[in-house]
Order: C-alpha cells, then structure tokens, then sequence
C-alpha cells in the first residue's frame, strides 16, 4: 500500500527580502519553530522545492540550502521520489517545548456590549464530549445502525452524483427526499402533505427557530409547554419574544390557562404525541380543543413530533398535523432520534399558503442543505430501511427500559422512583425527599456521568424534583455499570447531607 501524508500548508511563512539574515536562513528558522510548535507534523510532506521558491518569491538555491539544513539537523528527510517530509524521529520534548512557553489567557472580565436577545439565551451546561453517550435523554443506540445499507446508498451517489447535486440543491432541499419523506410521515404520522409543503433543514432546532421567526414580534408572547424543550424557550428568547409557560397536566397542553396567560398569542409550541421532558400524550379531546382554538383565534401551532415512533404500547399515535382541516398546524421533525445525531437532517412540513414565505426565510439563513445526503436518504426510506430500523430499534429500546427500571428498583429504590413510560428513548426518576436533582445533575457531570435534572426544564420556580435517564443507547453490558455509577454518586450527596 503507497505511504499517504498530508501535504504542509505554508502559507503563513513570512521572509523579509531587505533583513540581515539571509533569506535561506530565515526559511530554515521559519520551518524549524513551525515544526517545534507542532504546527508542522512527523510525516507532513513539504512542498516542492520549486513549487515553494515560486510560492515564496526567492530563488530555488535559497529553498535548497534551507532543506539541506533542516536534513542535517535531523529535522527533515527525503524519500527517494517523493520528496521532503517532517521528521518522525525527533524526541517528544522537542516538540512540546514551545508549546509549553504559551499560556492559556484566563477569561476577561470585561462589559461586553452584547444585544438584549444574546443576553436572554439559557446557558447549556458545558458536558464534556462522550465516548458513551451514558443517560442521554435523547441519544439512540447507535452500533446497531445499518450502516451497510447506508455506505452503499452514500457510495452510490457519490460515485455517479447528479449534476444538480454538485451544482447545489433546491431551497427546500432535495426533491427525491422530500418526496419520500411525504410518503413515509403520511404512512407512519398520519401527516398530510405534498412534497412542496416540506422543506429539509439541518435539524428540528432550525425548524423551530424557522417558525418562531416567521410568527414573533418583538415583544409578542409565544406559548410553550412547562416544563419544555430549552431549544424552544431559546428561539423564543432570540427572535426578541415572550414565551409564556403554560402548564401540562396528563392530557397534555392545558389550553384554559393558555387563554388566560396569553390571550393574544398568535403561536403555540407543543409536543403533543410525546411531551419532551415528562413523557404524555396529549388526549385526543385536548388536540380537538386546540385546533378550534387555532381556527377561531387565527393562531398557528408548531407541532414537535418528538421520538414519537417509539412507541410500547400499540401503535405509534397520528400526528396533530394529521387532524388539522384549517392549515394551522407546522409539523416538526428530524432523523436524528431515528438515524443518528450527526447526519443533522430535520424537515419542517408548512401549510400549502406559507409555503414561499418559509422558502424566503430558509434562503436568508443558509440557502439550502447538503444534495448527496439527501438523495442517498431518500433511498434509504423509500427502500424501507428506515422502517425496519426503527421496528427492531422500537423492541431494543423497549427491552432497555425495562432492563433500567428494574435495576433502579434493586439498586436504587432507597433514593428514586421511576416508572414505564409508553414512548420514547427517556424515563423519569422521581427522587426522593432531601435530594435535589441539580445537585445530582452536578455532581454527576463532575463525575464524568451525563444526567439531567427534570426541575432545569421549567422556566418558573418548581418543587418537581427527578432525573431525566436516557435508555436508548446503553447496552446491557453497559447499564448495571451505569447504575452503579449513578448509586455512587446519590450515595455521596446523601452522606454529605447526612
């Protein structure tokens, strides 16, 4: 197999034509600390030196006297045929030595005139990056992903990609896909739509920040579920709105409030089929009300089918957008909780009147997605390997749970309660008395160990008190060692209370 290296970009090499060191011997210096600072790695390969003499404006003899000495002071060799490359036989300490001189400056402590919008946004914890994905709310098993079936679909249209594809994409993104799309939510959701009524975005955060947009003044109240999604409460807050909590109860979204807080909101945000954090489904009375409300007040309702496919017991429920015959509803979606995270493909289904008015809105942000991926997951669904993985995921996840409720009950019972619930890839551990779930959620982060506390979801002051522990994507290997984990730290908090 032929040795590949990168290529060294030099760009950034400075040579002073009227200084008293000769220009060979700041070319050798300029290189030297590049490779001592770590900015040039063993086994880079260097341009030629021909091709550097031209970049550099010097003559070739000015670049070959500079390599002969960063050869015979062992910081270079040549390959008989393939030119020059960095060292890798140079000692560990002679690498880091500068790097050691640089210190990292500590934050300022400055007035920074932010605007009134950045200010209002809700910090997200700063979680390190995870080998596991430990009790993510929202990550899905990812080991068992078809990745056969997706390389060959990828590999195909990027082998033979469409001219169009390379030229760019639609707007609304890829007609192949949103077509699919439209065939799969009408068989799977309930939705109904055309193609032209969806468009593909980079996940379900810039749909809700797409719709919130086009629906908020400065100033308006917007309505949302408490507890609720931050990423909902945080576009509120950034297109310079109100959002007003409103109240769930075990049918869902609890519109006499609504009404009360907000008379004249003009944008509901809710997650009917699956309410993200607490888990209910909103009753079938509760969506009926809510869509006279929307007909009768001329409001909109942004509908955030959360993991809705995971669904234990009996079918998967239709979508809001499903029972909607006044165009008022604006359907949410994305494949990350279905596919994986970092394909970063969401969809917004619009009614048929809003159509241009989302596509002037999405060419202002970004102007379109990304072509190739889309067509190939387009064949993906349309071949039916989107639905066969997520039936097997829906029976692996359902297993987990489970498995996670009864080792809470045999581990952890002195300290939580939690329960089954009907959809999802996340349960609820109710804590006991004496036990804050944000010290929990800390403590646990300081331990490595990824928690969410339940009372972080509200917007108002809450005596709800619980853990939010993803299931979806710990293996049965993994869990009891995770629980352990988890015990371990409810352990310390209660004996230091203690």
């Amino acid at each position: 197999m032929p040795y590949r290296s990168k290529n060294a970009h030099l760009a950034s090499l400075a040579l002073e034509a009227g200084s008293d060191i000769p220009l060979h011997k700041q070319l050798f210096l300029e290189i030297r600390n590049a490779i001592l600072q770590g900015r040039l790695k063993p086994g880079t390969r260097l341009p030629s030196s021909r091709k550097m003499a031209d970049d550099l404006n010097v003559s070739r003899n000015t670049v070959l006297n500079a390599f002969d000495q960063l050869m015979a002071e062992g910081y270079i060799s040549s390959r008989i045929g393939a030119g020059s490359y960095i060292s890798d036989q140079l000692p560990e300490e002679y690498l880091t030595w500068k790097k050691e001189e640089v210190s990292v400056p500590a934050p300022l402590k400055r007035d920074i005139p932010l605007s009134r919008l950045v200010k209002g946004l809700k910090a997200t914890p700063a979680y390190r990056s995870y080998e596991g994905a430990d009790f993510s709310p929202g990550t899905p098993e990812l080991d068992q992903f078809p990745f056969d079936q997706w390389s060959r679909l990828l590999a195909k249209h990027w082998r033979r990609p469409r001219k169009q594809d390379l030229a760019g994409n639609p707007i609304a993104g890829s007609i192949l896909l949103r077509e699919a799309l439209a065939d799969y939510l009408g068989q799977a959701r309930g939705v109904r739509c055309t193609a032209k009524q969806i468009l593909i975005l980079s996940g379900s955060q810039q749909a809700i920040h797409l719709v919130i947009k086009a629906f908020a003044e400065i100033g308006d109240p917007i309505l949302m579920e408490e507890p609720g999604y931050p990423g909902t409460r945080n576009s509120i807050l950034y297109a310079g709105a109100k959002p007003i909590p409103v109240p769930i109860d075990e049918e869902g979204f609890v519109l006499e409030k609504a009404r009360k807080l907000a008379p004249q909101a003009r944008l509901a945000c809710i997650s009917p089929s699956h309410q993200y954090p607490i888990g209910h489904t909103m009753s079938l009375r509760r969506r009926l009300d809510l869509l006279n409300w929307a007909k009768e007040e001329n409001c909109f309702i942004l509908e955030d089918d959360y993991d809705s496919e995971y669904r234990y017991t009996g079918r998967p429920l239709s979508s809001l957008q499903g029972l909607d015959t006044d165009n008022r509803v604006l359907y949410v979606g994305t494949m990350s909780k279905v596919m994986f995270p970092g394909l970063r493909i969401g969809y917004l289904v619009v009614p048929p009147d809003l159509v241009d008015i989302f596509l002037a809105l999405r060419k202002e942000m970004d102007g379109h997605s990304p072509a190739v991926a889309e067509a190939a997951l387009a064949e993906f669904i349309s071949e039916g390997y989107l639905a066969a993985h997520i039936r097997k995921m829906r029976l692996l996840y359902d297993q987990r749970q489970k498995m996670l409720i009864r080792l809470l009950e045999q581990k952890a019972s002195q300290y939580l309660e939690a329960s089954p619930q009907e959809t999802g890839m996340h349960l609820i551990g109710r804590l006991k008395q004496g036990i804050r779930d944000k010290e929990v959620e800390e403590k646990a982060r300081n331990r490595g160990l990824l928690v969410r506390s339940l009372s972080g979801f509200y917007i108002e002051a809450t005596e709800e008190n619980g853990l939010l522990l993803g299931f979806a994507s710990i293996s049965e290997q993994e869990m009891p060692q995770l629980v352990d984990r988890l015990v371990s730290v409810l352990d310390d908090l209660t004996g230091e209370s203690g």
